[in-house]
């Protein structure tokens, strides 16, 4: 399983662990992404497809259904489903509903079994891999094999010889694929703002951090609000994470992904106020480039 799914998953871990203090739970989430080319792996053409159906179905040894419940995943392709007690979850199945409407919901990938992560207590979790969608139609930028074998070359004469040309200079290389790594500072400049990818300024923190976030930071801030945040510990996390969020997105090479900023948060708040800054501080040397020499190379808007 790649890792950025699985640690998308793992964030859920400490937000259920957080809803209730008694009583056993089993927690079940996992994300749905666009697969453009169908080779049912997550490459940069992909992204997490929100507002999907999937069902969680499950059977006994007999093939019996003994339980099924839908879910929707939310903005950024997350689903999760708790439930109460202690179910023995490890012969369930979760699949996105065909027939839905949208450009990459026309044809579902396979199903995927539960996967035991952790338990603990009373309380367990179980990760799904990433599901898979596909557009009816397959983008130009596919490779797709031909099924039929080419046809032979037929020789051609010798070329005419022309005086050399010069070379066209390189494309520039894709921004998302270079190390970059920018301060809070750069991410609050309005010049800056048509580099947030996936988020927007003006996302709520409850939205896009969790069930934890909103509990600590309420539920009306947004993230360019969290980016202002300083003098107390709980302020200066936020501000940190935000930022590492965005330098995750933006750069392929920057050391924490999105799910790693999501799980290293929700982490901190759980704990003391003491791991909370050691968090806050691990982010920041992260978006000052850790001091391997990565600038940022955001460019500004036009």
């Amino acid at each position: 399983m790649d890792p950025l799914p699985r640690l998308l998953l793992a964030v859920f871990i400490v937000l259920a662990a957080s809803v209730s203090g008694t009583g056993g739970n089993a927690l079940v989430s996992g994300s749905v992404f666009c697969d453009h080319c169908r080779d049912g792996k997550i490459s940069m053409f992909d992204y997490p497809l929100g507002g999907i159906r999937v069902a969680l179905s499950c059977t006994d040894r007999d093939g019996r259904a003994t339980m099924s419940k839908e879910m929707t995943t939310n903005l950024l392709g997350w689903y999760t489903v708790m439930f109460e007690g202690t179910p023995d979850l490890t012969g369930c199945q979760v699949q996105v509903l065909a027939g839905q409407v949208g450009g990459c919901s026309a044809a579902p990938g396979p199903g995927r079994s539960l996967n035991l992560s952790t338990q603990f207590w009373d309380f367990s979790t179980y990760f799904v891999e990433s599901l898979f969608s596909s557009p009816d139609k397959l983008p130009s930028f596919c490779q797709q094999s031909s099924p039929n074998p080419s046809p032979p070359v037929t020789p051609l004469p010798p070329p005419v010889k022309f005086p050399p040309v010069l070379p066209p200079p390189n494309p520039p290389a894709f921004h998302f694929l270079e190390a970059s790594a920018c301060p809070y500072s750069i991410w609050m400049k309005p010049e800056y703002k048509c580099h947030w990818k996936l988020v927007n300024p003006d996302m709520k923190v409850a939205l896009v951090f969790g069930l934890a976030a909103a509990r600590k930071y309420g539920t009306d801030m947004t993230l360019s609000q969290a980016l202002q945040g300083r003098g107390e510990a709980f302020r200066t996390l936020l501000r940190e994470a935000t930022a590492a969020l965005l330098n995750s997105y933006d750069s392929i090479q920057f050391p924490y992904h999105a799910g790693r900023v999501f799980l290293e948060m929700n982490l901190a708040l759980a704990g003391s106020e003491r791991q909370v800054l050691h968090t806050a501080l691990r982010f920041m040397r992260a978006n000052f480039g850790n001091g391997r020499g990565v600038r940022c190379k955001l460019i500004a808007c036009k």
